[in-house]
């Protein structure tokens, strides 16, 4: 035994001597990243190119988890996503890779009431969440939890349900459908030309938007808009390379371009500093004249409310320009995609506003009332179909406080991201039937009435304490819009048998805009 050692001593000796050399510390070096080099490609393309014969949930390796799968379908994330989801028998799908990331997806109603109203103290928005947006969002509404989201979410909750704010929402849209949005589809008509109706939703959302939160007019649809569109550029800017943080394969990566000040993360403090910039002028002008005011706007609002800092102001206004200006005109642009290839819908469509104007005595070009669009009870089930099969917001996520154990089973761990994935909901047989995948707004109505869904089956507008406070808001803006275009014009969209390929931000966009062209509508 002792000589072994002693023959074992002088080896062991010799080898640590001849490892310490430059040489071999390189050569060890090399030797140890080819072999793991070599060792994750091996297991991702061995598993990547296998055909799985499972139909539950991610595909997962090991040592890597689901990083294999992620990294070949991250150009692909919401149909990936909602495949796993669809696809488990208990719809919700377990995510983990390396870097302590682990999660869950879940397209499960009971899941969601669980999540967002039973036991919702147990999930926040969370502070990864909230840092990955905190530079562009602060912490505003959309981007807080615990005492400032209630704070903010009190003052918010009374104004939205005011009758004067509810006016001033329906002369604003009147107004910019009349004079900027009807003239130019009329223009459109008479040149026969091609139309991005994405890019003009999104013009037409943003003025009026920016007229509720601040009552200031970016003039991006029509006029000049100068001042407007470098604020509507600097603010989808920097939408999208926020939503881009949650996407790197190393999940801190864009920590270390943004110490640098390279890449993406110089456009985006480009982007946010206009942004800021912009809206902190408006704050600081309307604090000046706060006892003068008396506007209706959401900014004047919260001024009258409370003494509130301007980074403070900012932050709520931004939220709610965020949610106002992407959700409607998404929503809208697949809409209208949908509708292209079903004339019968369009047709009954009209029939309703063809009743409802003879009802009023009214002509074809005049504005809706308030009362008059909740009496388009079609036209809403055919808009929530539309949501149903393309959310604006298809994924939202929370992460878990304490360990959890949901009510299909599923063990959620502390500090876990949980994922609802809206998107897949509506893909869903068991909960929709089995024509889930047709746009069928009749199943909307009962006896010609629309009848209102469980917001843990239908989570488009959110549901539990953060429902979100300007669904009735949003349902006049698309209703009025669709209903003042759809009696006036033909909406004939360019390939309308291909679906458009998306782009996830925080919002649901089409890649290529929604190249259309537009017609009169022919009275027989």
């Amino acid at each position: 035994m002792l000589s072994s050692l002693g023959s074992y001593l002088p080896l062991r000796t010799a080898v640590l001597s001849l490892s310490f050399s430059p040489f071999m510390e390189t050569f060890s070096l090399h030797y140890i990243i080819f072999f793991l080099l070599s060792l994750f490609l091996y297991i991702y393309f061995y598993y990547t190119n296998k055909k799985s014969t499972s139909k539950e949930g991610f595909e997962n390796c090991p040592l890597l988890g689901t990083l294999p799968a992620f990294l070949k379908n991250r150009h692909r994330l919401l149909e990936w996503t909602a495949d796993a989801v669809i696809n488990s028998p208990n719809n919700t799908a377990i995510f983990y890779r390396p870097g302590k990331v682990r999660g869950v997806f879940t397209g499960n109603p009971l899941n969601i009431e669980h999540m967002l109203k039973t036991n919702f103290e147990n999930y926040p928005k969370g502070d990864r969440f909230i840092y990955h947006l905190e530079d562009f969002l602060g912490r505003g509404i959309f981007n807080s939890d615990g005492h400032l989201w209630k704070i903010q979410r009190k003052t918010a909750s009374y104004e939205f349900n005011t009758k004067s704010l509810r006016s001033f929402v329906m002369e604003n849209v009147s107004l910019e459908i009349q004079t900027r949005l009807i003239p130019v589809l009329e223009k459109a008509a008479e040149t026969r030309g091609i139309l991005d109706l994405q890019d003009i939703l999104e013009r037409f959302a943003f003025d009026n938007i920016c007229k509720l939160a601040f009552n200031v007019d970016p003039a991006c649809l029509a006029g000049d808009g100068t001042d407007g569109g470098e604020f509507m550029r600097a603010f989808e800017s920097a939408t999208t390379l926020s939503a881009g943080r949650f996407n790197y394969a190393v999940p801190h990566f864009w920590k270390i371009k943004k110490f640098l000040n390279i890449g993406s993360e110089r456009r985006l403090k480009e982007s946010i500093a206009s942004v800021h910039d912009y809206a902190e002028k408006i704050i600081r002008s309307k604090m000046e004249l706060k006892q003068e005011n008396s506007e209706e706007d959401l900014l004047s609002r919260f001024i009258g409310s409370e003494e509130n800092s301007t980074a403070f102001l900012r932050d709520i206004i931004i939220s709610f320009i965020l949610a106002g200006r992407d959700t409607t005109s998404s929503s809208l642009c697949w809409f209208f995609w949908l509708l292209s290839s079903r004339p019968d819908i369009v047709g009954n469509i009209r029939n309703e506003l063809e009743t409802i104007r003879k009802r009023n005595v009214k002509t074809v070009g005049d504005s809706y009332t308030f009362d008059e669009l909740r009496e388009m009870h079609y036209l809403h089930g055919a808009i929530s179909e539309a949501l149903r099969l393309y959310p604006p917001v298809p994924l939202d996520t929370r992460v878990c406080l304490k360990n959890d154990v949901w009510p299909d089973g599923t063990f959620v761990g502390k500090d876990w991201f949980v994922t609802y994935q809206t998107y897949a909901m509506g893909r869903i047989e068991s909960i929709w039937g089995k024509d889930c995948h047709e746009f069928q707004p009749e199943r909307w109505l009962e006896n010609g009435v629309v009848r209102q869904e469980s917001p843990f089956r239908f989570p488009i507008f959110h549901a539990g304490p953060r429902m979100c406070l300007g669904k009735d808001m949003a349902y006049i803006q698309m209703k009025s819009i669709a209903a003042s275009v759809i009696e006036r014009f033909q909406v004939d969209v360019e390939d309308k048998n291909k679906c458009p390929e998306n782009v996830l931000t925080l919002t649901l966009r089409m890649k290529n805009g929604l190249p259309v062209r537009i017609n009169d509508v022919v009275e027989v």
